[in-house]
């Protein structure tokens, strides 16, 4: 892999976010209830299956030389990869509580533009390893956790760039609100390709780490959306076509 791939990689969720805040051309309609469940059912199963086969299994592999405790870089990684996101989730959501209506939109962006700094080093640390020649991580699979990240971001770009418009800001600046707020996501991996060199020894704790904020996001972010009435079925099939999608990507072109 070139790094000219990497970066076009690494863009993707930024793509993604900028893609859902155009919803804001689009006569002010955003995704309706089902369509915003099933991206969430859909990117969580990809983000699922991406985080254990793109991400875990590689780190396990990278570390073999430890025998029965080849697991211990995986696992700590990965609680520290769902430990970070404890305190940015409790301020995410506080800051979108708070505030009059004026500082509402810029809290709701910070919030958003706070939240998407580790999903874009995740990536990076993905690109990072793929570039590094690191065992057991392909570029599909890099491609797929993008992909997934890119599909949960459509619905994030679009609630900061609909309630803007609601709120009277002209449709371009409320649609470039938006799409900044994911421009976090590419400055992150870039830090995160930027120091793959000083980073190869730690790699195994990077993909945990990596795959720990992925599936913190799944379950504290998407599979909620799918907990509603009419989302009781659609939800997870789509979540488990996802995670199928995924892991038949994976092992039968990577």
């Amino acid at each position: 892999m070139s790094m000219n791939e990497a970066i076009r990689g690494i863009m993707i969720p930024f793509i993604g976010t900028s893609l859902g805040a155009a919803l804001v051309f689009c006569a002010g309609q955003g995704l309706d209830g089902r369509a915003q469940r099933g991206l969430a059912g859909f990117a969580a199963g990809v983000m699922t299956a991406a985080s254990v086969w793109s991400l875990l299994l590689p780190a396990i592999e990278q570390s073999a030389g430890l025998g029965t405790w080849a697991f211990v870089p995986a696992a700590g990684g990965f609680w520290l990869g769902a430990l970070l996101f404890v305190p940015l989730d409790g301020i995410t959501r506080r800051l979108r509580r708070s505030g009059s209506a004026f500082s509402q939109n810029a809290l709701l962006v910070s919030a958003v533009t706070l939240h998407n700094i580790p999903e874009g080093m995740a990536v990076g640390v993905v690109y990072a390893a793929r570039l590094g020649g690191q065992r057991g991580v392909t570029a599909l699979g890099a491609l797929s956790l993008a992909l997934g990240i890119a599909l949960q971001n459509l619905p994030e770009g679009a609630i900061i760039s609909l309630p803007l418009r609601a709120r009277g800001m002209c449709r371009g600046r409320a649609f470039l609100c938006g799409a900044l707020s994911g421009a976090v996501e590419p400055l992150g991996a870039a830090l995160m390709l930027a120091l793959a060199p000083f980073l190869s020894p730690a790699m195994p704790w990077l993909l945990g780490f990596a795959a720990g904020a992925m599936i913190y996001v799944v379950v504290a972010e998407l599979i909620p959306e799918l907990s509603a009435p009419e989302g009781r079925t659609s939800g997870p099939l789509l979540f488990a076509a996802g995670f199928t999608v995924m892991m038949a990507m994976d092992v039968a072109l990577g």
